[in-house]
């Protein structure tokens, strides 16, 4: 589940570097909550589902 909601904010993310549309910096924030489900992901030593 965390690595899906991981590949969604990617995405929203590379999209809205793209389309240079980003919201006021909403499009950076969704980058790091990706980058914090995955250190979460990381730290706690979860197998893939």
């Amino acid at each position: 589940m965390l690595m899906t909601i991981f590949v969604l904010l990617l995405v929203l993310w590379f999209l809205g570097v793209v389309s240079s549309y980003t919201l006021g910096g909403f499009i950076h924030i969704l980058l790091l909550l990706a980058i914090a489900v995955v250190l979460i992901r990381i730290i706690q030593g979860r197998n893939p589902v």
